[in-house]
């Protein structure tokens, strides 16, 4: 059952009696600094959690969440570039060697890009989200140009926004750079909520199977 905040405090008592505890000197030395080898960037959705799915320790993953795990593509107009930012600081600072967009079933982000019903909404009715998943309105067209907008369109657009999200990446310059000198590798995946299973993107066609 969801907990309120309270609740939160009170778990974290039991981790800092419990896995803090146990885990003392692997703190210690997280305390002077991070080295992770992954980004992963995923969805804001309280039902998927990477560090979870992946059962990683603390150190393990940087990870950006945002609404439907999307990527810009690079820019510096006007406006505060938060996934840029953590992006560039994970690819540059961190040196990390793999970029893992990971999607999931169900996603809000993208029933909304595929139903348009937050099209044309006020700020704060809608209007945010609407301007945020317009990044993937050309997954949207060639998604129901050949599915339709139903249950499978749902779970193909899912799929078309992470190809989606990985050619942007390759917009930015330090990500193509370090990709073609082999020092980075651009992945995707896509986890079923419901079934537990993890998909993950082949090169070629970009087919999600089983891991």
């Amino acid at each position: 059952m969801p907990r309120d905040v309270a609740g939160l405090i009170e778990g974290y008592h039991r981790f800092r009696n419990e896995d803090w505890e146990q885990e003392k000197a692997e703190w210690e030395t997280l305390s002077k600094g991070q080295k992770p080898k992954v980004l992963v960037i995923a969805c804001s959705d309280s039902r998927v959690d990477p560090t979870q799915i992946f059962d990683a320790k603390p150190g393990e993953l940087f990870v950006i969440r945002n609404v439907a795990n999307l990527v810009p593509p690079f820019e510096t107009g006007g406006g505060y570039h938060g996934v840029s930012a953590a992006l560039e600081f994970a690819v540059t600072q961190l040196k990390v060697g793999e970029i893992l967009i990971m999607g999931h079933a169900s996603c809000g982000g993208c029933a909304a890009a595929l139903s348009q019903g937050f099209k044309d909404a006020e700020k704060g009715a809608g209007g945010f989200v609407a301007d945020w998943i317009s990044l993937l309105d050309e997954a949207r067209e060639k998604v129901v140009a050949e599915k339709g907008t139903g249950a499978e369109a749902q779970t193909a657009i899912e799929w078309e926004g992470i190809r989606s999200s990985i050619k942007n990446l390759r917009t930015f310059p330090f990500v193509k750079e370090r990709e073609d000198a082999g020092e980075l590798k651009l992945r995707g995946a896509w986890f079923g909520i419901a079934e537990g299973q993890l998909r993950v993107m082949q090169d070629g066609e970009g087919a999600f199977e089983p891991a």
